[in-house]
């Protein structure tokens, strides 16, 4: 099914959605995923909670996209409000993507404990929180690259068992 998804990429920083900062975070993860499908959706706006949940909530229910990947927002500040706005739209997490991305960054910088992103599933199209630096973004992506293909098969209905 490789190439055959819809994707999003939706980039949460107060700087970016003023024009005082350059999106790296969004083009690299642009980058990496263009082998699953193509990128139908790219948007840069600001940390407001409501504003990414009907963000969201359109590109799933109404866009119908297979695959959102969010940058940005995952941390302690006030207005890191990313995994907040993604807990009000999912049907259910995938803690294992989530866990993963931690372990895989906890190796690398003890600071990878502090971060609260989410993954998780909204009708048949999931949605990835991931760092908003390029370098945790890039780092994150990969670690759940592997499974994201045959996650979003069996979102989309493949019927083949998962054992080999």
């Amino acid at each position: 099914m490789s190439g055959t998804f819809t994707i999003g990429v939706l980039t949460l920083s107060d700087k970016g959605a003023k024009g005082t900062r350059q999106d790296e975070s969004g083009r690299i993860l642009q980058e990496m995923v263009a082998h699953l499908g193509e990128v139908v959706r790219y948007q840069v706006i600001p940390d407001d909670v409501e504003l990414i949940v009907s963000t969201l909530v359109d590109w799933v229910d109404n866009e119908k996209i297979d695959l959102i990947l969010t940058t940005g927002g995952t941390g302690l500040t006030a207005r890191d409000v990313t995994p907040e706005a993604t807990a009000r739209v999912l049907d259910y997490q995938i803690p294992g993507m989530a866990e993963a991305m931690r372990m895989a960054s906890l190796a690398k910088t003890p600071h990878a404990m502090l971060s609260r992103a989410l993954a998780g599933v909204r009708r048949q199209s999931m949605i990835i929180n991931l760092p908003g630096s390029p370098k945790g973004a890039r780092e994150n992506l990969e670690v759940v690259m592997p499974a994201l293909e045959h996650g979003l098969a069996k979102l989309k209905g493949d019927p083949s068992d998962c054992a080999r």
